[in-house]
């Protein structure tokens, strides 16, 4: 969530996939038998309740303790089937699920990142939700979390965290210059971009007016992508089987950011998640989780932190965002899928609390570490009630956010988007050049993935 918390969450420096096999002759024999030790699990029989595994990336601090509450909570009033949580930070996550899969030593609930999925699914990992589960996630999220937890139609698990992308902007330095509020185009992005930007006489940085970075995938794709749904663009075709950003949409988004950073405006080089928190960063695009940790590192500055819908190309446009996300879903391994799965629905389905202020646990639980579900209603009724205002406009955008794609190839999809991102920013490659080795390289990474 924060740099340091956020290399656990939203997809964040992570390898690109690799086969089962080659995962297995990649490492070795050790941390298959020591690391991915398969756990003890109880038959059921009296005394001997079934011990289910969940393998996440919530590894230390406030995201452990968050999930640590529900699942106590369900041993204490549960004797036949207890939980027990196992956690990896977030950049050995996929890698341990395939080579716990591919030793047979699969946790029962995994918790991957949601553009996983493709690849999950491909090689057996995960489990189909069974058909009533698979009802309640239709009807309790939204479509843009469902889409996220689903690979060819079919839902595979319960979404948990759901960040979508926003406008983090400081009031101070818009006001400063003349911009009483938030851009809503492009246009006044340029513009206010341009006017907030200060360098020193020796030509160095001193404020960014619209933050791009290299910081990691998420940072530099999640950017471009939030702008590009915005201009009515998509990354990859519905089909999922090539890129589709080689349009005048994705023509567009790559003009703009070259744009700002030729004139000086952004300098993809400073690191915006500690920049911005200095007063050194006007706008950025970022997800939710960041306003729990702006919260905590700024202090009595953070009321100078407002957040805003992603501007659009022209006044009239439709707004449209990125979301990302996680769910939780029942291994193949698993010898006890029932009680996983009853597990799960009595996490994010059960409401709990005060006569109406009732919520799911794992909506409580989010929120208690700043971020959101997909479930708008649970959302609503947590944020109503002293919630931070600067997470609405978060939660207003899962009525239009666009969920990255998932397919199986979707992970070396968005490091090859990166870096021709980023060869845009340097300049090594033009707008034209980056779209067409960002088609080329893509449609040939997806296509092989099928």
């Amino acid at each position: 969530m924060t740099p340091a918390r956020r290399t656990v969450r939203d997809g964040h420096r992570h390898e690109g996939p690799l086969s089962r096999r080659r995962f297995t002759l990649a490492l070795p024999s050790a941390l298959l038998a020591s690391g991915c030790a398969a756990p003890h699990q109880g038959t059921g029989r009296p005394g001997d309740p079934i011990v289910l595994t969940l393998l996440s990336h919530y590894a230390s601090g406030e995201l452990k303790a968050a999930l640590q509450g529900p699942v106590d909570e369900w041993n204490a009033a549960h004797d036949r089937v207890k939980v027990r949580t196992k956690a990896v930070e977030f950049s050995d996550l996929l890698t341990t699920f395939m080579v716990r899969q591919a030793a047979g030593l699969g946790a029962d609930i995994i918790h991957p990142y949601c553009l996983w999925n493709g690849q999950l699914v491909r090689a057996g990992v995960l489990r189909p939700a069974p058909p009533e589960h698979a009802e309640e996630i239709r009807r309790g999220y939204s479509e843009a979390a469902v889409r996220a937890a689903s690979v060819g139609g079919t839902v595979y698990g319960y979404p948990t965290e759901v960040q979508t992308y926003a406008l983090y902007y400081n009031k101070r330095l818009l006001r400063e210059t003349g911009f009483p509020g938030p851009p809503r185009t492009w246009r006044e992005l340029e513009e206010a971009a341009y006017r907030t930007s200060k360098r020193d006489r020796y030509g160095n940085t001193l404020v960014q007016g619209f933050g791009l970075s290299t910081y990691d995938d998420s940072t530099t794709v999640g950017q471009t992508l939030a702008l590009l749904n915005a201009a009515g663009g998509r990354f990859v075709s519905a089909d999922g089987r090539s890129t589709a950003i080689d349009s005048p949409a994705g023509r567009a988004v790559f003009d703009l950011e070259r744009r700002l950073v030729t004139a000086g405006a952004s300098a993809p080089g400073v690191n915006v998640y500690r920049a911005f928190p200095s007063g050194q960063v006007a706008m950025v695009v970022s997800a939710g989780w960041w306003t729990g940790s702006l919260k905590s590192l700024m202090g009595g500055d953070y009321r100078e932190v407002g957040v805003a819908p992603v501007p659009v190309p022209e006044t009239d446009d439709e707004p449209a965002t990125l979301s990302t996300g996680f769910m939780l879903g029942v291994g193949t391994a698993s010898r006890h899928p029932r009680e996983a799965w009853e597990f799960l629905r009595w996490l994010n389905t059960e409401k709990t609390g005060a006569r109406g202020a009732k919520a799911t646990r794992m909506s409580r639980l989010q929120v208690s570490v700043g971020t959101l579900t997909g479930r708008a209603d649970d959302m609503r009724t947590l944020l109503g009630r002293g919630g931070d205002p600067n997470l609405r406009p978060f939660l207003e955008a899962l009525a239009y956010a666009v969920p990255e794609p998932n397919v199986p190839g979707a992970q070396q999809a968005k490091s090859l988007l990166r870096k021709n991102i980023e060869a845009v920013w340097t300049g090594q490659r033009s707008v034209e050049e980056a779209l067409r080795t960002t088609r080329r390289q893509v449609d040939q990474e997806v296509s092989r993935s099928w």
